[in-house]
């Protein structure tokens, strides 16, 4: 092969019965699935069994899906639809911001990117340490907008709200965002600029 699958053209083998490709299908997507579902569950476990449920149901409605919008968009919905299901069902279960485990969450978390210089990977941590802070709501607007790279669109389909809330939320959470960089993070963004 001269050029890696298409998420069409995979669907479609695998949909004529090539059934083993749906494991590149996650391969390609399951740390950005994982980064949404923990997003909205903070405990990495239920997360972890949440991106799972995604694919299997993925897998199993693949043959809905039409096309219409890309195959990321509709995966998305899934993993959710499956946290929103979950979170409907347990009890609420709130932990404080101080609480150890939040932030080893956040340090365990790095969205499927590697770097190479040890600064980078500082900044990032920092970044989801900060954004793991912010609302499940905000937290998952800019999850799907710079680590999917969902449009505003796809990423009204995903949450079931208009384009323009999108953009109203998306420019909410980037302010939420640089706000509290700015106070608990003072340092380490002041770092960054030298």
């Amino acid at each position: 092969m001269g050029h890696p699958l298409t998420d069409q053209e995979l669907i479609e083998r695998i949909l004529q019965g090539q059934q083993q490709l749906f494991a590149v299908l996650v391969e390609r997507y399951q740390q950005l699935v994982f980064t949404v579902a923990h997003r909205m569950v903070p405990q990495r476990e239920d997360a972890e069994e949440l991106a799972q449920s995604a694919f299997v149901k993925a897998y199993q409605n693949l043959g809905n899906y039409r096309g219409e919008a890309k195959f990321s968009t509709w995966l998305y919905t899934i993993v959710h639809s499956v946290c929103l299901t979950f979170l409907r069902k347990r009890t609420l279960n709130v932990q404080s911001l101080d609480n150890d485990h939040v932030y080893a969450s956040a340090d365990n978390m790095d969205g499927g990117l590697r770097a190479n210089v040890v600064e980078t990977k500082s900044k990032q941590a920092t970044l989801m340490q900060a954004i793991q802070r912010l609302s499940a709501d905000d937290a998952q607007v800019l999850t799907l907008f710079y680590q999917a790279e969902q449009s505003l669109e796809e990423i009204g389909g995903i949450m079931q709200i208009d384009p323009n809330t999108v953009k109203v939320k998306l420019h909410r959470a980037r302010h939420r965002l640089k706000t509290l960089l700015e106070k608990n993070y003072a340092q380490e963004v002041q770092d960054w600029r030298h």
